[in-house]
């Protein structure tokens, strides 16, 4: 008993130190496929918004002591995304491609444990090229599932990873609207359809869906009045229903709270609306500066933060992004040029050109 109580409080130690991410896709009514994601750190990771040209060369490598060969692959489609610069190599932690397939990697301390290498295996990359290596080489969900049977991934510390080991898991939705969660536990590639439409971070994405099962009572139609005696006790406001609904920024709060969104929320009719949805369930876990804390090593606080937001438009290829300090001003971008292109580009997403609002009293004029 004592050690699955010790186990018990090192896993849920594990969840509060957790970085925050929160992905969420939704479907709209003719069928458009709404992506988005926050990113959450404490750090400036020097996140840059990044093309990746159709035709790109990626170098699939195993790990440096069982001296196998590295393998060439030339990508089918482009891609546009986000890398944090600091990660040599520009890993992608981020993306689409122009057939409609989204990504988003969020991290899974903890629990991540990714395969191991063997000098018999002929395919395998590091978890550094793989996010390139998935968007650039395939159309769809379908596609990128039947890969992962053969594909070893592996990370080790001889890897220049940044400062935050590279344990991740991956979200993906194309746009047809299928979607599965990938995850490494265990050093085995782990699939789950992703039912939730949702992901954060730790635990797994499978503890997350049982979890969910303790909100059932939730609903978004609240009581307005309740006889007691001889009183009739009216409610105070409207959202009664959802009393219990957790509200802190740990990833199994934001889970649910996401996923109570996401499956309540009215259909939108378009894209437009549905991209609107994704936003207005994203502001309910953007964390602002100074609200999720943490002791440094040195004594000091650190926060986590929401450093960017981005919501995807997989059917007409489109690109919201906004920073933290342009949270009220999307930047939305065109992805058919930058798909077009025969070069990589790169620019930091702190100095994207977001729009600027500037309206006075002109408009009430006379």
């Amino acid at each position: 008993m004592k050690r699955l109580l010790a186990t018990t409080l090192a896993l849920l130690a594990t969840v509060n130190m957790s970085l925050a991410c929160t992905a969420v896709d939704l479907v709209a009514k003719d069928g458009s496929v709404i992506a988005g994601r926050t990113m959450e750190w404490a750090y400036d990771m020097q996140w840059q918004l990044v093309s990746q040209p159709k035709g790109t060369e990626l170098t699939l490598i195993a790990p440096t002591a069982l001296d196998l060969p590295a393998h060439k692959v030339t990508t089918k489609y482009a891609v546009v995304g986000v890398n944090a610069g600091i990660i040599p190599g520009g890993a992608l932690l981020d993306g689409q491609n122009s057939e409609g397939l989204s990504m988003s990697g969020n991290f899974l301390p903890g629990f991540t444990q990714y395969q191991s290498v063997t000098k018999d295996d002929k395919e395998y990359q590091s978890v550094l090229t793989f996010g390139s290596w998935a968007l650039g080489s395939f159309a769809n969900v379908a596609e990128l599932r039947a890969a992962l049977a053969t594909m070893k991934v592996w990370a080790d510390d001889t890897l220049e990873s940044g400062p935050t080991p590279p344990t991740l898991h991956f979200v993906f939705v194309d746009r047809s609207g299928a979607g599965m969660v990938v995850e490494y536990v265990k050093g085995e590639v782990q699939i789950h359809d992703n039912v939730a439409h949702v992901l954060t971070n730790a635990p797994t994405y499978d503890w997350h869906i049982n979890n969910a099962r303790n909100y059932l009572s939730l609903t978004t139609v609240g009581v307005p009045s309740q006889q007691v005696g001889s009183v009739n006790v009216t409610e105070l406001g409207q959202g009664g229903g959802l009393l219990g609904l957790p509200g802190d920024y740990t990833p199994p709060s934001r889970f649910v709270r996401a996923a109570m969104l996401r499956h309540n929320v009215t259909e939108p009719a378009n894209a437009g609306e549905a991209a609107q949805a994704v936003g207005h369930i994203l502001n309910n876990v953007d964390i602002p500066l100074g609200i999720a804390q943490f002791r440094q090593q040195d004594g000091t606080l650190g926060s986590d933060y929401t450093q960017w937001v981005v919501v995807k438009d997989l059917t007409n290829n489109t690109l919201k992004i906004a920073d933290y300090d342009n949270r009220l001003n999307y930047l939305t971008i065109d992805l058919a040029p930058l798909f077009a292109q025969t070069k990589p580009a790169a620019r930091l997403v702190t100095e994207l050109p977001y729009p600027k609002t500037s309206a006075g009293a002109e408009v009430l004029a006379p």
